[in-house]
């Protein structure tokens, strides 16, 4: 029998099934609860008792997450709690836990434990009816031994032979080890009955034929699984295909090259596609381990930033979360480091996390302190509101205000409240003062008066006298200087617009004012810095000035904050050029 006699020269379907990697659900990515729901619907499974493996997978990732759990809320883990669930004994402590953790484990431990009886009872009973149909193989080989020792007529022996296959047919699975030297026996009997017996030529090529007619369906079947995409399943199915073909004798000795050279083509071709399959996902395997990789960086980069504020933390974990989604998309990496991979992600996310927790823990006492801080300096408001020291109590509050912008955030719905509060107390001083302000500093009023000096500028007829323009140019500048302060969201505007009418109005004199300016510049570069010094002193005062006239509007905090960091800025300057002047006096005295 040709196409039996020499099945090693293919690649062993059973050794190439071994060696497969089974992709299957990452189970340690679900919650203990979606753990239990899965286990519960595996128990009501028809087919569980061939879900073991399932069984198993939930199991593990059940126990492995609960101990991570466990020592994320602080609750030590045991070595038991850390492996495989123990069965429960008769008497065992029924009461129910206060912990949530060992609730929940003991509702697993149930379902689980009752699978693991009725799959040890199973395999029991697998076990036995194996070595039950062993016996009754054994028996019909027995059988077939003594039909050929009688060595009677065919046509009396044949039916008992044909009786005799279908009976082995009809017999189940038997005990792994002894398949094979079994299989060989009854085989090798076979091979004897067609080849030792002088049978009935008629007969023999009646079941050459039928034999035929099966094998080539088998190949039919082969060549239809080689064509499918479904590589797995088809490679699945192609066992079955030869245990079937083994079971069934040979075909007519001009039959059996070709027919076995055709199942073992569709054979080959299956094999083929199935190994290619593999390195397929071998090759995405590594580039999901990759693109894994990378995730896994951007979050520890994420997690290892420093000086993270507050506002920053809600932002960097929707980066997170946004992480995580795309993590979900990757499919699997290889057996050996899917698992690494994914702990290392899931480390990098609990530190992050586990540092947001540790910040927000600390930040709600600095807000606290923070509130105490802020609600004081409404007190003190509060006192001074009703005040008519105006100067005095103006920059008292002045400094309260300067205070409360360096004071940290408070919990939010307290924020608006103490703002409200605090404004109030300032807003009430303030508008006090401003009804009993003095005539010179009539704001509105200063920039009543420099509108209509803009007008006479712009109105004025230049008398081509150029002693008398400059005279004229002069009084003008005079003037405008002699004008108090105007509101500040004007004051920008309206020396646009008085530059604009100066400059078109005394175009050449203003030219030549410059240049008589810069006649006057300083020569040395220690007269430079001075000049600029007292220029920063002057702005100073300036910036500190409309601090206290940007007090009496409302919702004017944005403009004294842009003050007060344009004062502190000149006030780094200011010492930056004292300690040059400093140094140039030392170069000279050394010289």
């Amino acid at each position: 029998m040709s196409e039996e006699k020499n099945p090693e020269t293919l690649d062993s379907p059973m050794e190439v099934l071994e060696n497969e990697e089974t992709v299957s659900v990452n189970y340690l990515e679900k919650s203990l609860a979606e753990l239990a729901d899965l286990f519960m619907e595996l128990a009501k499974n028809p087919d569980r008792m061939q879900m073991n493996k399932d069984a198993e997978a939930i199991k593990s990732a059940f126990y492995r997450n609960l101990a991570r759990e466990k020592a994320a809320a602080g609750i030590a883990v045991t070595e038991e709690e850390g492996g495989n669930p123990v069965e429960e004994t008769p008497g065992e402590d029924d009461s129910v836990s206060e912990n949530p953790f060992a609730e929940i484990e003991r509702g697993f431990k149930a379902l689980y434990n009752a699978y693991r009886k009725e799959r040890a009872e199973y395999n029991r009973q697998q076990e036995k009816e194996r070595e039950h149909n062993l016996e009754l193989k054994e028996a019909v080989i027995k059988d077939l031994k003594a039909l050929l020792d009688k060595q009677e007529d065919v046509n009396r022996t044949f039916p008992e032979f044909r009786e005799i296959q279908s009976r082995w047919r009809a017999i189940g699975p038997v005990p792994v080890q002894s398949f094979r030297n079994l299989n060989d026996t009854y085989q090798l009997y076979v091979e004897q009955f067609y080849d030792m017996v002088k049978i009935n030529r008629e007969l023999r090529d009646l079941d050459f034929k039928k034999n035929l007619e099966v094998k080539t369906g088998f190949c039919e079947q082969a060549e239809k699984l080689a064509e499918s995409d479904n590589i797995v399943e088809s490679f699945r199915e192609l066992q079955k295909l030869h245990e079937q073909w083994k079971e069934y004798g040979p075909v007519a000795k001009e039959f059996r090259e070709s027919i076995w050279d055709r199942f073992k083509a569709a054979t080959y071709t299956i094999n083929k596609k199935y190994q290619a399959y593999f390195e397929g996902l071998k090759q995405q395997h590594a580039e999901n381990l990759e693109a894994k990789t990378r995730l896994c960086e951007q979050v520890e980069a994420i997690a290892s930033k420093e000086n993270i504020a507050a506002p920053e933390w809600n932002t960097l974990s929707k980066d997170i979360e946004e992480i995580q989604k795309q993590w979900k998309t990757v499919g699997f990496a290889s057996k050996k480091e899917n698992q690494k991979i994914y702990d290392r992600f899931r480390a990098a996310c609990d530190k992050f996390f586990e540092r947001k927790r540790e910040f927000y823990a600390g930040y709600k006492e600095n807000i606290n302190a923070n509130l105490e801080k802020k609600i004081a300096l409404c007190e003190e408001a509060e006192a001074l509101k009703n005040s008519t020291d105006w100067k005095k109590t103006a920059s008292q509050l002045i400094n309260l205000q300067k205070q409360w912008k360096e004071i940290g955030a408070v919990p939010r719905k307290k924020s608006e409240q103490l703002w409200k509060r605090f404004r109030a107390a300032c807003d009430e001083f303030f508008n006090e003062r401003d009804k009993n302000v003095k005539p010179e500093n009539d704001f509105y009023g200063n920039l009543k008066a420099k509108k209509q000096l803009v007008a006479e500028i712009n109105a004025y007829q230049l008398s081509g006298d150029e002693a008398a323009d400059t005279e004229a140019m002069n009084d003008f500048i005079r003037r405008w200087q002699e004008i108090g302060f105007v509101p500040f969201k004007e004051k920008d505007e309206i020396a646009r617009i008085y530059k604009e009418a100066l400059q078109n109005k005394f175009k050449d004199l203003t030219q030549k004012a410059r240049k008589a300016r810069y006649a006057k510049a300083p020569k040395s570069e220690k007269e430079r810095l001075v000049q600029r010094y007292l220029k920063k002193e002057q702005d100073i005062t300036t910036y500190e000035n409309n601090i206290g006239f940007f007090a009496m509007s409302k919702n004017s905090e944005p403009l004294i904050r842009q003050m007060q960091e344009r004062i502190d800025l000149a006030k780094k300057e200011l010492k930056e050029l004292e300690e040059q002047i400093r140094a140039i006096d030392n170069a000279a005295d050394a010289e």
